[in-house]
């Protein structure tokens, strides 16, 4: 007969009664509790010593003595506590002759336990009509078995009134199968009376109950290992390395139950939770202390949540020594990590697996990183076919990314279908690609959904790249934002424009800073917002930022300030940063040195610097130095410049044919 929750074992008392109540993890759970239970040996303490014996020969004395039935029913049990079943029956019979409805309940337990299942239930009947809450709480694990769950309830529900802790729990794992709300109520009666796998249960349910803050839709972080499918605003940059998933496949793995515990409110259902993870973890509950280690680290408390898991590991849980390996990595012990990530994978956790895959990778150890993903993926974590695939692209073995990316997908990776899709187009097939952006994006990966935004921009097919991109912004893609941005800016909706670049901002893109301070810039009461994110932009690198926050500080005569940032565009190759360096350096009296910048900005195509070039020369006499520049000028414009720059050539020519 199978058996669930918490152990009873047989005191040696005038009546036999139940252990505190210490469920464990998906132990077995004892029949009765005035005996041990059925299917499992009635022996809690194996007691040999001395005690044990003078205890058994005092109760064996008594019994021949009296014949009391009191004396006979506890000689039966510890008799049947020793595994002397013949001489503990003959002694449990002739006191249940006499009435006594703890023998019965003990004669249940070892009729059940020599296979007699149906005659042990009609004993437990016999000590349950009588008051016996143990005999009905097993008489209730009897009919549950065998399907009878009405007969079940009734008699699960006699032993938790009477106040039997096992008789509560498994009256409230009955109800919990048909989710039945009352199933809490029962958990929790049983907790109290120190049961502490009901304690562990109880505080899942509350912990499902307590509130979270919501993520919003979007998926995975993007790509990285991979070129994107755009070079400037809106396209997914180059790679600036690989990272590997180290994620479980299942719903209990670390990385789940670190972000639900993340993104918990400090409210009562969950502060409540947590008590009753502490009540079941201190008496040596090791999911329970798992849970606690993540609640603790989602609040930074990283030194008790890492005693929690090293306790719950030591007792087993792969997953808290896969939990214990990221917090020993991130305090930078990453040997110490390693340590329990190997024991974690080499019980089955695929997450520590693939952990360990990645701290071989990073090492440069490819063929450990590749053992270690294999082995992941044999666990059943579809990371494992995932990381290879990135490890197999950073090596440039195309194919078997390819192959790895597929099995993944199908898997329902969303990142690998983004991931294979941008293989597939790097590769020319853009018909390939598109269902696997579909199917990503349609799953919630953030990153497809945008990239099939610049897959129907590069078709021309504007409405459809819009709605894409509109998507992946509003679960906060950044460069997808901006892309909304520019797309309203050009149809004249410059506030809900307005709004999508702030987004595109707060992720950190310089082109959506420099577009706001543009949007700004057309408000002359906006100007020191302007000028705040030209900065803004201007600090990240970005050239045209630098060339108009250095138009906004020369305007209110800060030279120095405006010759920093033209210089920093200039020599990032910003033509115009160069030529209104030139400019600058030409009014402060630096003639020369202006004629260099002038000639960098003229060769790099700016217009207005060949003529300044070609003036300059002329000034000077060297005509022939002046028509190169006038002609060059002339032929990079814009109209007006090249209409002087014509006037100039002529005057130069008939100068030198004077």
């Amino acid at each position: 007969m199978g058996l669930m929750g918490d152990r009873t074992r047989l005191l040696g008392t005038r009546r036999l009664v139940e252990a505190p109540g210490d469920g464990s993890d998906q132990e077995p759970q004892a029949f009765g509790s005035e005996a041990a239970g059925p299917g499992e040996s009635a022996d809690a303490g194996d007691p040999s010593t001395d005690a044990a014996d003078l205890e058994l020969e005092t109760a064996r004395r008594r019994a021949e003595e009296s014949g009391d039935p009191a004396a006979l029913s506890m000689l039966g049990a510890l008799l049947l506590r020793r595994g002397d079943l013949d001489g503990a029956e003959r002694h449990l019979r002739a006191a249940t002759a006499d009435g006594d409805r703890s023998a019965a309940n003990n004669l249940g337990v070892l009729l059940h336990q020599r296979g007699y299942a149906d005659e042990a239930a009609s004993w437990w009947r016999v000590a349950a009509v009588a008051g016996s809450a143990a005999a009905a709480h097993a008489l209730g694990r009897y009919h549950r078995e065998r399907g009878d769950e009405p007969a079940a309830e009734y008699w699960l529900r006699q032993s938790a009134e009477s106040g039997h802790a096992l008789g509560a729990y498994a009256l409230a794992d009955l109800l919990e199968h048909r989710s039945d709300v009352g199933a809490e109520r029962w958990f929790r009666s049983a907790a109290e009376r120190g049961h502490r796998e009901a304690a562990y249960r109880l505080a899942r349910i509350l912990d499902g109950r307590a509130p979270r803050r919501g993520t919003g839709p979007g998926g995975l972080a993007g790509l990285d290992g991979l070129d994107g499918l755009g070079d400037g605003p809106g396209g997914l940059g180059p790679s600036t390395g690989t990272r590997y998933a180290s994620a479980g496949g299942v719903d209990t793995s670390v990385r789940d139950l670190r972000a639900a515990a993340a993104g918990r409110r400090d409210e009562s259902a969950a502060g409540e939770a947590e008590q009753w993870y502490r009540q079941a973890a201190a008496r040596g509950h090791r999911r329970a202390a798992l849970h606690l280690g993540t609640l603790l680290e989602a609040r930074g408390e990283i030194q008790e949540a890492g005693r929690w898991y090293l306790t719950s590991a030591k007792d087993g849980e792969s997953r808290a020594a896969c939990a214990l390996g990221f917090l020993l990595r991130d305090a930078g012990d990453t040997e110490s990590a390693a340590i329990w990530w190997r024991r974690a994978a080499q019980d089955g956790d695929g997450n520590a697996a693939n952990a360990l895959g990645a701290l071989h990778a990073d090492r440069g150890e490819s063929q450990q990183a590749e053992r270690w993903y294999r082995a992941a993926l044999d666990a059943g974590d579809v990371n494992g076919a995932y990381n290879l695939a990135l490890l197999c692209a950073e090596q440039g073995r195309t194919a078997q990314a390819e192959q790895w990316y597929r099995r993944a997908a199908y898997a329902g990776h969303q990142e690998a279908a983004n991931a294979l899709a941008v293989l597939l187009l790097q590769g020319g097939d853009s018909a390939g690609a598109e269902p696997w952006f579909s199917k990503a994006a349609e799953a919630g990966s953030v990153d497809a959904a945008f990239n099939l935004g610049i897959l129907y921009a590069g078709r021309d097919e504007e409405r459809s790249a819009f709605e894409w991109y509109e998507r992946a912004a509003a679960a906060g893609h950044t460069d997808a934002a901006l892309q909304v941005a520019m797309v309203l800016l050009r149809d004249g909706e410059d506030e809900e424009a307005e709004r999508h670049l702030r987004v595109a901002v707060r992720g950190g893109s310089a082109e959506a800073a420099f577009r706001l301070g543009a949007l700004l810039d057309r408000d002359d009461e906006a100007w020191e917002e302007c000028e705040k994110w030209y900065g803004h932009a201007a600090r990240q690198g970005h050239r045209r930022a630098q060339v108009r926050l250095g138009m906004l500080v020369a305007a209110r005569g800060d030279v120095v300030e405006a010759a920093h940032w033209y210089r920093q565009a200039a020599e990032a190759g910003s033509r115009n940063g160069a030529f209104n360096l030139g400019l600058l350096l030409a009014r402060e009296g630096s003639e020369p040195e202006a004629a260099l910048w002038w000639a960098r900005a003229a060769q790099a195509g700016h217009g207005r610097a060949a003529l300044r070039l070609a003036l300059l020369a002329a000034r000077r006499g060297n005509l022939a130095e002046g028509q190169h520049w006038c002609a060059r000028a002339v032929e990079l414009g814009p109209a007006e410049v090249a209409e002087r720059a014509a006037r100039l050539r002529d005057a130069l020519q008939q100068e030198l044919s004077a």
